[in-house]
């Protein structure tokens, strides 16, 4: 026996062979060429996109037919700046940032202290000018004392001087050529008496004439210094409404915004240190000119604030402003000048809330707020308004 391995021998492998089909051997053309059925689910498809655009554009078209709309809208409101009327250091702080206050309401007050000073001034020198009234007229009552002693002088010296010329009279018939009844002496003496009258009373009369001269330079005086007295009297009333704007007071009902007051500040007059809101709120809407042929004041409108979230409110067109925004501007533009493009301008338009909404929504609406404003075509307004 042999111990050597057999050698293994290959197999075959075995094929199987499948006789094709002899009908697909034989199928004819014309089978081939035909279509296959349409797919039901995809015309489904294609009519509901159909429908779809079609009641898009027919809602495009109904909306830009009968309503007219604009994004570019605020909300605006009354704000009153509060500012200090005096310069002065702030001494107390009564209000708090968006805190509601009322008409008349203390803010804030300023150190008085230089305010008293100037009054206390003022009134010492009130003080002293009515003592110089008083002494004018005293000046004028002497004055007048002597004015009265003057023409009391003035008669006497008329009577002396009359007495004088009668004396004069007698002894010039006493004494002429025919008759020497008195002396040359007495004669002269009689004359130089009538001519020493007559100067006397007109020297009484220049007295007379002076002493009214001084009770018009008294009368002058007095009313001088009683001019100096009321000028003081008006100064003291403004240091006295100075001292009343150390209060600052709110001018209207609303809420403080914007406050800049503290404690131990120093403030100018005329220096901002506060504003305050009214709660009343409307939109300025800045229409396209193209959008203004249809609308009316009085026309239905929906406004959409964007601060609450897709909430509609109702207004109304209140009015239009007289002219567009470009000529509100800081620099107009001047079409007369270099090339000319034609840019589509805006007018705002006034649209006011329902009071019912203001109310329902009070504090949540505030000036500067976007909105998406929509107005009612089918409305034609106020006739009243529109006329």
């Amino acid at each position: 026996m042999s111990n050597q391995p057999r050698p293994i021998e290959p197999v075959a492998p075995s094929l199987h062979i499948t006789p094709a089909a002899p009908a697909a051997a034989t199928a004819s053309p014309a089978a081939a060429a035909v279509p296959p059925p349409p797919n039901r689910r995809v015309m489904v498809i294609v009519g509901i996109i159909a429908l779809a655009a079609l009641a898009a554009g027919g809602r495009m078209w109904w909306r830009s037919t009968f309503f007219v709309e604009t994004d570019n809208a605020y909300l605006s409101g009354h704000v009153h700046p509060v500012s200090s009327r005096v310069a002065g250091v702030v001494t107390r702080v009564l209000v708090q940032d968006n805190q509601v206050v009322k008409q008349g309401d203390l803010l804030a007050e300023l150190d008085p202290a230089d305010q008293h000073l100037k009054i206390e001034q003022i009134q010492a020198q009130i003080a002293a000018t009515s003592q110089q009234v008083i002494q004018a007229e005293a000046q004028i009552a002497q004055a007048k004392a002597q004015a009265g002693s003057a023409v009391a002088q003035v008669a006497q010296s008329s009577a002396q001087l009359l007495r004088a010329k009668q004396d004069a009279a007698r002894y010039g018939q006493l004494y002429t050529t025919q008759m020497k009844a008195v002396s040359k002496a007495e004669v002269d003496a009689a004359n130089a008496t009538n001519t020493a009258a007559a100067a006397d009373l007109a020297a009484r009369g220049d007295a007379v004439t002076a002493a009214k001269a001084q009770i018009a330079a008294a009368t002058a005086a007095r009313d001088i210094v009683q001019a100096q007295v009321k000028v003081l009297q008006v100064q003291l009333k403004d240091a006295q409404l100075q001292q009343a704007y150390n209060r600052i007071l709110a001018p209207v009902a609303g809420r403080v915004g914007k406050r800049s007051l503290e404690v131990g500040a120093r403030l100018q007059a005329g220096q901002q240190v506060a504003a305050i809101v009214e709660d009343d709120v409307w939109v300025n809407a800045n229409f396209k000119e193209t959008q203004l042929a249809k609308l009316r004041p009085g026309q239905s409108v929906t406004v959409e604030v964007d601060a609450l979230d897709g909430k509609l409110l109702k207004g109304k067109i209140d009015s239009f402003s007289p002219a567009s925004g470009a000529q509100f501007s800081l620099l107009p533009a001047d079409n007369a000048t270099g090339n000319f493009t034609k840019i589509v301008q805006r007018v705002p338009v006034k649209i006011v809330f329902q009071p019912a909404d203001l109310q329902a929504l009070h504090g949540r609406l505030v000036p500067g707020m976007s909105a998406l404003v929509e107005i009612d075509l089918s409305d034609r307004g106020n006739k009243a308004l529109i006329n």
